[in-house]
Order: structure tokens, then C-alpha cells, then sequence
């Protein structure tokens, strides 16, 4: 606190803040807690779009980490909702899918198989490349794993945003078996704007820079005796991901998706293995 109370005094001399400018502040983020829901965090997704989170973000998962090798983090987002339905591997998190929703053929044509393992980073070793599923094969699978995950729809809003969505669409909970398998169908995601009707957009603008996310879909993954795991991992063919407006890309989370042979329910397909952190 001390820190910080010097910080803000630095602040205020350098740009010799007014009496009105401040009054402005305060009143900005106190829009921002006005604004906010159970639904809608605005004061965190200010702190996205100024790149707060995802600093923090890498802070704390540098500390968690130390010398492991692991699957790197990224910011959890103002949109994750607990208790996400349990679902074996296997199944769909999408829910509702009707000919009568706008974004329907397009769902049709996103439609995705993603599988992948979970492992223990005590025997962790990497070949250099991209993505935790590039790693060699010296690891310890962890059975009993949780895989949290959710993403938008087509249309490039949360379930919670969108009143056409059912509850708890495209969110679903997985549980890796004895090998550390989990798997899962889903939807290619598409990029989105962060919701800029409120202050976090205004200052979007003010300072020129679009709100759009690249692709990318969310991860928690946590296992006994291991250090939970927030992540995504981004579709490497988007077109911001080089323009990420919560700076939340990380080269070892881009991954490509593949067209998918043999599989009347998924056009696409992805392999991914994250790689965790024990407890010390």
C-alpha cells in the first residue's frame, strides 16, 4: 500500500492532475462498479483493456511456476461462470442448437473435436516448439483432472450475454481418465469485441484502439497436489491475433486448428496437452 500511495502521488505531480480531472476519474470508476453484474464485471474488463490483468497474469504465474516447465496462463476474463454442468468425455458443451438461430450454419461449419492429455510437470522436458502438445513424451499423465472450459457462440457473445443462448451454452466441465485423457465437442471460436458500451469502451476509443479478441477459447485446469491452471488458447489463422485488446496472446498458446476425416459431428479438430504445475 505504501507503494501504491507513492505511485499515485508520483502520478498526480507529473501531470499536475486539476481538482476536475480527478473528480473525472473517480466518477469513471465508480461507472464502472455501477455498471457491473453478476453477469458483467466492467471494472475488471478496465483493467483488460488497460493490459492490468494480463501483467498481473504473468506476474503470478512466473512465481507459480519457477524453474517448471508448464503450460503458460492467461487471464481467467470477466465472462467464466462456476458450475458449469459435469459431462463425460466425449460429449458436446454445445447446447440449444436449433435451425432457427441466426448463427446456426454457421455453427454447423465450426463444428470442432478437441482432445488432448493433462500431465505433471515433474518430468517436464520441450523440443522447442509451440504448445504444451509439441512436448516430448517424458511426462506423467494426471488422472482425475478437471478441464474447465467455455467460449462464445458464432455470433461472438457469452451465453450470458445473449438471451437466444440457453444456460450455460459452450461451458462444460471434463474429468481426464487413468491416461490423463479428456475430449470434447465444441465450435471453432470467433473473434469478438469486448462490450464497449460502457467506460472500459469509451477509453478504447479515446485512445484509438479497436476492442476485438482474437479467436480463443478458455481453459481452467486442476488437478490434486497441482497449481490450478487459467488459460487459452488462441486460433493462430485470426486476424487480431497481433491486436488483442487485453494483451492476452502469448506465442506458446496460438495453436491451428485442422480440418477433421472421418467424423460426421466435427469439421475441425484439435490436439492439445496442458502441462501442471505441482504443489511444493
Amino acid at each position: 500500500m505504501p507503494s501504491l500511495i507513492r505511485h499515485l502521488h508520483d502520478f498526480a505531480r507529473e501531470t499536475n492532475l486539476t481538482v476536475a480531472e480527478w473528480t473525472a476519474g473517480v466518477e469513471f470508476i465508480n461507472e464502472c462498479g455501477r455498471m457491473s453484474t453478476p453477469k458483467r464485471n466492467e471494472t475488471q474488463l478496465l483493467c483488460d483493456v488497460l493490459g492490468l490483468e494480463s501483467l498481473v497474469d504473468d506476474i503470478t504465474a512466473k512465481l507459480l511456476a519457477g524453474n517448471n516447465d508448464v503450460t503458460p496462463s492467461a487471464i481467467l476474463g470477466p465472462f467464466y461462470r462456476q458450475g458449469a454442468p459435469d459431462l463425460p468425455n466425449g460429449a458436446s458443451i454445445v447446447r440449444g442448437l436449433s435451425p432457427s438461430l441466426p448463427w446456426y450454419d454457421r455453427a454447423i461449419a465450426d463444428s470442432t473435436f478437441i482432445h488432448g492429455r493433462v500431465f505433471s510437470s515433474r518430468s517436464a522436458t520441450s523440443d522447442g516448439t509451440n504448445g504444451a502438445a509439441n512436448r516430448t513424451s517424458d511426462l506423467t499423465p494426471l488422472a482425475g483432472a478437471t478441464v474447465d472450459v467455455w467460449h462464445t457462440a458464432p455470433n461472438g457473445l457469452y451465453e450470458q450475454q445473449d438471451p437466444l443462448q440457453p444456460d450455460m451454452n459452450l461451458r462444460g466441465r471434463f474429468t481426464t481418465d487413468s491416461a490423463g485423457t479428456f475430449s470434447f465437442y465444441c465450435l471453432r471460436p470467433v473473434p469478438y469485441p469486448v462490450p464497449d458500451d460502457g467506460p472500459a469502451g469509451r477509453l478504447l476509443g479515446l485512445l484509438d484502439r479497436g476492442p476485438y479478441r482474437p479467436a480463443h477459447i478458455h481453459f481452467i485446469v486442476e488437478a490434486p497436489g497441482h497449481k490450478t491452471l487459467v488459460t487459452q488458447v488462441f486460433d493462430a489463422e485470426d486476424e487480431w491475433i497481433r491486436d488483442d485488446s487485453v494483451f492476452a496472446v502469448k506465442e506458446e498458446l496460438v495453436v491451428r486448428f485442422k480440418q477433421r476425416e472421418g467424423d460426421g459431428r466435427a469439421r475441425w479438430g484439435l490436439e492439445y496437452d496442458f502441462v501442471l504445475a505441482e504443489e511444493v
